[in-house]
């Protein structure tokens, strides 16, 4: 097919998902828990617009014509790296799996998306839609299932690119999978335990507004949420009692109340991990201030829970718990905090808050991180590459870098007439 007609099917792709925004964001609600409301306004705005931003892409991937030595002519193409397995986590379902699809599409792959086994609704509505937007068959195609699916997906001699958005240790396992029939092409994007820094020149009531949305936003259910919130010791007590203030005032409930702030977590194995993490914390010394416990008896809600006294060689400071769980750590000089930062297996992101830009490059600069909030958290866009240092994974997700993960470089050298050159 040709760039521009697939690009005119990606369009008219993009205006039926935002068509279909409230259908969908409800079907987020019901597989997800999460909120309605904020499914539509944030999932659901970024999914049409993702794939519409891809979708132009797609008749501008050229490759080069190179000055060669000697009596040759030297071009390269970029061609679809083939058939691609998107396997896409249960946090932002639709969202993940516009990620994955959007960037493999304009570069002309066919995908298969293997949606989380808890969020399948979604994904299978969006294959609705791909048909209705008149995708070829074969091009986009779903298959729900549980894990041994992804497995077999990674391992299938005839798969040419996995692309796994989810947890380190399963992207370790697919790394191994992926290679025992042939060598894939693989990005991964993977778990984080993202450092969010207040300095002392911060805002305040900027500060914990930023830092509510960095760990809360998604029920905490975010890879790259601020869960290693480090503030400075002349304001971290005023810090505290505002950030407890802050978290006694979300409202949990049904996720299609449009006055919900939290809704419950996805199924009871997330429930209960996250509890068990709490139980961690008390154990190993932190201060539990507030939360930490099931919110009523029907449903699978976590209370909003805020730990101070949290220090680096903690569990709940080291391992990722993806859910409401504020872990507040004290420092007191800006240097010892980047080394404290940096002393993880993650690297997904990190977000600073300060009114000095002397402070946020000095800062910005050291972290060993793929993404760095100054001042803000959790902006995403589809024109904004993603993806993590260390375990947060392999390549980026998104715009021209995300592209290039789904295209092969092919190099064409012709031998020509000494004549027909200059």
């Amino acid at each position: 097919m040709s760039a521009m007609e697939r690009a005119r099917i990606m369009f008219r792709y993009a205006d039926l998902l935002e068509a279909n925004m409230e259908e969908l964001a409800a079907l987020e609600a019901l597989d997800n828990g999460k909120p309605w409301h904020v499914a539509k306004a944030a999932d659901m705005t970024l999914l049409h617009r993702n794939i519409r931003y891809h979708a132009g892409w797609a008749d501008k991937i050229h490759g080069q014509v190179i000055p060669t030595p000697g009596p040759f002519f030297q071009y390269t193409r970029e061609e679809a790296v083939g058939v691609c397995a998107q396997i896409i986590p249960w946090n932002f379902p639709a969202l993940m799996m516009a990620w994955k699809i959007g960037p493999a599409l304009a570069a002309g792959c066919t995908t298969i998306v293997k949606p989380a086994e808890q969020t399948p609704l979604s994904a299978l509505r969006m294959a609705e839609l791909s048909v209705e937007a008149g995708f070829p068959d074969g091009v986009i195609n779903v298959l729900p299932g549980f894990a041994d699916v992804g497995q077999a997906l990674s391992r299938h001699a005839r798969v040419d690119k996995v692309a796994f958005t989810g947890s380190t240790a399963v992207g370790y396992d697919i790394m191994r999978n992926s290679h025992v029939h042939n060598l894939k092409r693989i990005t991964l994007e993977l778990g984080g335990k993202s450092a969010n820094i207040i300095m002392d020149d911060a805002d305040l009531d900027a500060a914990i507004e930023q830092a509510h949305t960095g760990l809360f936003f998604n029920a905490g259910a975010c890879c790259i949420a601020g869960s290693r919130l480090f503030v400075h010791e002349k304001i971290h007590d005023e810090f505290v009692e505002k950030s407890i203030a802050k978290a006694k005032n979300m409202k949990l409930g049904n996720q299609f109340d449009l006055t919900t702030d939290q809704g419950p977590q996805v199924d009871k194995d997330q429930m209960d991990n996250i509890l068990r993490y709490v139980e961690t914390g008390k154990a190993e010394g932190a201060e539990l201030h507030m939360g930490g416990a099931r919110h009523g008896d029907k449903g699978y809600f976590v209370e909003p829970t805020v730990f101070s006294g949290v220090t680096d060689d903690m569990t709940i400071a080291k391992e990722e718990i993806f859910g409401p769980v504020m872990s507040i750590m004290k420092f007191s000089d800006v240097d010892e905090v980047i080394e404290r930062a940096n002393n993880s297996s993650y690297g997904l992101g990190a977000g600073l808050m300060t009114k000095s830009l002397d402070t946020a490059m000095h800062v910005s600069n050291a972290l060993r991180v793929g993404t760095v909030y100054v001042n803000t958290f959790d902006v995403f866009s589809e024109t904004t590459t993603f993806g993590g240092f260390k375990d947060s994974g392999i390549g980026r997700e998104l715009a021209d870098s995300g592209i290039k993960n789904y295209q092969e470089t092919k190099n064409v050298i012709i031998k020509m007439n000494d004549k027909t050159l200059p």
